[in-house]
């Protein structure tokens, strides 16, 4: 009898949850370490187990039962993961790749190494330092905790040297990472795979649209982007995780800058499946969960293909409705061709509970692919809504 791999992810968030589907269809295994027994993925998953990610011996027993391990966040602590390495448990990505993605001290390091585009940075200790970086690159700037930070969490925007103050609270004697304030037209990411064997695929670059620093939608692929600088990124995302020994899934988020440079600038990496490939789920010939699988298991890599030519990802943050599935036969009746993806998330208000992916039928024009993405959405946030009139 041929025994198919386990994999086990540790965290339970949404992304974990997202991997399950793709699991089955594969014959896989998925076990997760969660944090607690009512986060998303314990749904979704046949065997999940509670405990603290950050305590070495439910680490070494997590490990213990499964064949690979990887990660739905990246805030396992290094020194665990290098000593599980040292113990043989097969980690991936690997902690060396994943701390380019736990640190942006070190991430700003190695994309400078790389000789790609960063934007103008430094150490700081204190508001002395801020404030001499300031001197050299000029007002404003961005204060950053080089750990932990996400949807706009760990950082501050200083306009002037007038609101230094506010930074006071932030130095407790640790490093802080400053840098430019980047006059950015968009953003942009470009997701990438790697297996352990070397292989990697990316997927077509596309745009982020970021509201109150949460992202709300993706467009894929990114409008009207020149040609040249979709190559430019992509090929930034290629050499990163070749040179970062990256293995899994790989985001790379970008701030386009027309008529400067190379046109782009490095802003962050994330080493796991990201926000801005959701689209791949029902966009592409292999979604970012089912590829990220493939990797870790140093499997051939699925084709990447767009299946139309426009797709749209609209995140469902929690609104005024907190009963999802009564908003379902409004929502989906508002955008019949429209996929829903559901995290089983308690619904608080901002909160990330779900997407809706839309694709273009032939010929479609873009902006009617957006506004169905967006009318289903606001459909299960609102909890009301009508009928789509274009059939689609």
């Amino acid at each position: 009898m041929v025994t198919f791999p386990v994999i086990g992810v540790i965290g339970g968030g949404q992304l974990a949850r997202m991997m399950a589907g793709p699991a089955v269809e594969l014959g896989l295994e998925l076990r997760v370490l969660a944090e607690g027994p009512g986060v998303s993925a314990v749904a979704a998953v046949a065997h999940a187990v509670v405990g603290d990610y950050r305590d070495l011996p439910t680490l070494r027993d997590f490990a213990a039962g499964v064949d690979v391990v990887t990660f739905d966040h990246e805030h396992v602590p290094g020194a665990l993961l290098e000593e599980l390495g040292a113990e043989g448990v097969s980690i991936h990505p690997s902690p060396f790749a994943l701390r380019h993605a736990q640190d942006k001290l070190v991430m700003r390091a190695a994309v400078e190494e790389l000789g790609l585009p960063n934007p103008q940075w430094r150490t700081v200790r204190d508001i002395a330092g801020v404030e001499a970086f300031a001197a050299d690159a000029g007002w404003p700037v961005v204060l950053k905790t080089p750990r932990g930070g996400y949807d706009g969490k760990g950082v501050l925007v200083l306009k002037d040297s007038s609101t230094l103050t506010s930074a006071a609270p932030w130095f407790t004697g640790g490093e802080l990472l400053v840098e430019e304030f980047v006059a950015f037209s968009r953003e942009l990411s470009v997701l990438v795979a790697r297996r352990p064997s070397g292989e990697s695929l990316t997927w077509p670059v596309v745009e982020s649209i970021q509201v109150d620093s949460v992202c709300d939608e993706v467009i894929a692929p990114a409008p009207d982007l020149d040609p040249a600088i979709a190559d430019a990124v992509t090929a930034a995302a290629l050499l990163l995780a070749e040179r970062l020994g990256v293995t899994g899934v790989m985001a790379v988020e970008l701030f386009e800058t027309p008529g400067t440079g190379a046109g782009y600038l490095v802003n962050e990496l994330a080493m796991r499946p990201h926000n801005s490939g959701h689209w791949t789920m029902d966009g592409s010939l292999t979604g970012q969960f089912e590829q990220h699988l493939r990797a870790v298991l140093d499997l051939p890599l699925g084709a990447t293909d767009m299946v139309g030519q426009h797709a749209v990802m609209k995140n469902v943050l929690g609104g005024k409705n907190t009963d999802i599935y009564a908003a379902y036969p409004p929502g989906m009746s508002s955008g019949p061709s429209a996929k829903v993806h559901f995290y089983g998330k308690d619904v608080r208000p901002g909160r990330k509970i779900g997407h809706v992916n839309a694709l273009a039928a032939p010929g479609e024009p873009l902006t009617a692919v957006r506004a169905r993405a967006t009318r289903v959405a606001a459909t299960l946030r609102d909890g009301t809504g009508s009928p789509s009139t274009d059939n689609s």
